[in-house]
């Protein structure tokens, strides 16, 4: 499957090496390289420097032959545009958007994408195991 992740910060990373080993094919976006080189010389995917709602920088990354997008910067409104983007203009058919703001949730997701939400993740696994309902 051919995959645009745009963030490269701990997630998008984690993300791109895990799909790219599951022998995908991974483009991944970021504003700073820094972050890309941060996915090391084994990192069998393509980067690509640039703001990932950038138009320019999303053909460059091959939006056109995207099968699916994750969305995974550490800011929702990059990540929204991002996703809407790759939905509207491109009829990219999986769109994943990372949301840091749990508020935000059934907004992004009234949208049409998938989405995951940190937080909201976090906080439940927490409560659960302070609340003793689940053991680590």
């Amino acid at each position: 499957m051919y995959i645009i992740i745009a963030g490269c910060g701990r997630l998008g990373k984690e993300l791109a090496v895990r799909l790219s080993n599951d022998g995908n094919d991974i483009v991944v976006i970021d504003a700073d390289t820094d972050n890309l080189d941060t996915l090391g010389e084994g990192f069998n995917g393509l980067t690509v420097t640039g703001m990932p709602f950038d138009e320019d920088v999303l053909l460059e990354a091959g939006i056109r032959n995207a099968q699916a997008v994750a969305a995974v910067t550490d800011d929702d409104n990059v990540n929204l545009m991002t996703s809407e983007i790759a939905d509207r203009l491109y009829h990219v058919k999986e769109i994943l958007t990372r949301i840091s703001e749990p508020a935000k949730v059934d907004t992004f997701r009234n949208l049409g994408f998938h989405i995951i939400c940190p937080t909201g993740v976090a906080s439940e696994c927490a409560a659960e195991m302070l609340n003793g309902d689940k053991q680590q």
